[in-house]
């Protein structure tokens, strides 16, 4: 994976198998770039209605119109990450649960979900609060729902982009198994390409799948006044904790 260290954007593009046999991630990465005015024009020439520019909730939002048994769906997300990363989710107005390397927890679609990462490899007490917002639901076999969830696979160069005061942009996306990319890959890992700065994420995974999230990661922190916490937050939307089973002796 190739980037411009001083760009001031990331974006990448994650896949899901479709299968689902197994969820595997792919990642198509960012760089900025000197383009073309038409470039900024879709594949088909024209301007998409929804981007991963829009601001968080809008895309996850217009979903909830569509049809499919979406709304009041809790959607099993597995968090991964580099080391001993952790994830925790915020579990009342302002505090965070214990950090988990293998966090998974159940979100809505068109909700606007902030998380904790802590632990990071290298910037050991530095800590990022991105968000996730789900903007699309999978269909895994019946009672298979957390064995298959979308898999959220962060790196560390997601992380120093993002502390070095970069916007980092991931859109996670069902992947056509007719054009899958026949090779091996596990739940936690990922494979990267880089995209011109001006190229839409949102675009590209529709391209080759179906779009299911988008996770956005910056250097923003908490703020200090309590009254601003619900926009911090963006309204503490529900979310489900997932347990993992205890390993048998």
């Amino acid at each position: 994976m190739t980037r411009r260290p001083n760009s001031p954007l990331r974006i990448l593009v994650a896949a899901i198998v479709g299968s689902l046999i197994s969820i595997h991630s792919f990642a198509i990465s960012a760089v900025a770039n000197a383009a073309d005015p038409g470039d900024f024009l879709g594949s088909g020439g024209q301007h998409r209605v929804l981007t991963d520019a829009m601001p968080p909730g809008s895309v996850g939002q217009s979903r909830l119109s569509g049809p499919g048994a979406v709304q009041g769906y809790f959607q099993p997300v597995a968090f991964s990450g580099p080391g001993n990363v952790g994830f925790s989710m915020p579990e009342s107005a302002n505090y965070f649960g214990s950090p988990n390397p293998k966090l998974q927890v159940g979100l809505m679609v068109g909700g606007v979900y902030r998380f904790r990462i802590t632990g990071i490899p290298g910037s050991e007490g530095a800590e990022l609060y991105p968000t996730i917002e789900l903007i699309d639901r999978i269909y895994p076999p019946p009672g298979l729902a957390t064995t298959f969830p979308i898999p959220i696979n962060l790196d560390q160069d997601d992380f120093e982009a993002a502390l070095a005061g970069q916007l980092v942009t991931r859109v996670i996306y069902l992947e056509d198994p007719d054009t899958a990319a026949p090779l091996a890959e596990t739940p936690t890992t990922s494979r990267t390409i880089d995209l011109a700065e001006y190229q839409d994420a949102l675009e590209v995974g529709d391209r080759f799948g179906r779009p299911v999230a988008i996770v956005r990661i910056g250097s923003v922190a908490p703020p200090t006044a309590d009254a601003l916490m619900p926009q911090f937050f963006f309204g503490y939307p529900l979310w489900a904790p997932i347990y993992q089973p205890a390993a048998v002796q």
